[in-house]
């Protein structure tokens, strides 16, 4: 492969195979999108999962993942807009396209996510939460869930 499916136009082996091999770390939240796309444009639901927020990643069924992905197939990605949310939250708004025999459709999303220490993660908004308002933050930040992540999760 030479050109990265995340829509950079620069070499996957500079661009976001670093990311999958976990010998860099992505810097952004759309760097973090990006690379969970090529991801997905690469079935490696191994970094799918590594890339959701910790306390989330034990409630993804990586079977079901696996198989759902191994059905799609991705063809590009557009990313709408970046935009930082406080001081460790961001959301990406971007259109991921794909072709699957013949159908032709656009998944639209406007995905959060959360920076724990150094790193970046998704938060998956499908998973349950089992957290009530005042309960700690499932990302470890100390803060209120429904003042923290609660906010997009809720």
């Amino acid at each position: 492969m030479s050109v990265c499916p995340c829509g950079m136009a620069h070499d996957y082996g500079e661009c976001c195979q670093p990311f999958h091999t976990f010998a860099k770390l992505p810097e952004s939240a759309e760097q973090l999108m990006r690379s969970r796309f090529s991801s997905f444009y690469l079935k490696n639901v191994d970094y799918i999962i590594a890339t959701t927020a910790p306390a989330q990643q034990n409630l993804l069924d990586k079977p079901t993942l696996q198989a759902w992905a191994d059905t799609m197939n991705w063809t590009h990605l557009t990313v709408i807009s970046h935009n930082k949310v406080g001081k460790r939250h961001a959301q990406v708004h971007f259109r991921a396209y794909f072709d699957n025999d013949g159908q032709q459709g656009v998944h639209d999303e406007r995905s959060a996510f959360v920076k724990v220490g150094e790193r970046w993660y998704f938060l998956d908004p499908t998973l349950p939460t089992n957290l009530t308002g005042k309960q700690p933050c499932l990302c470890g930040s100390g803060d209120k869930f429904k003042t923290c992540c609660g906010r997009f999760l809720g």
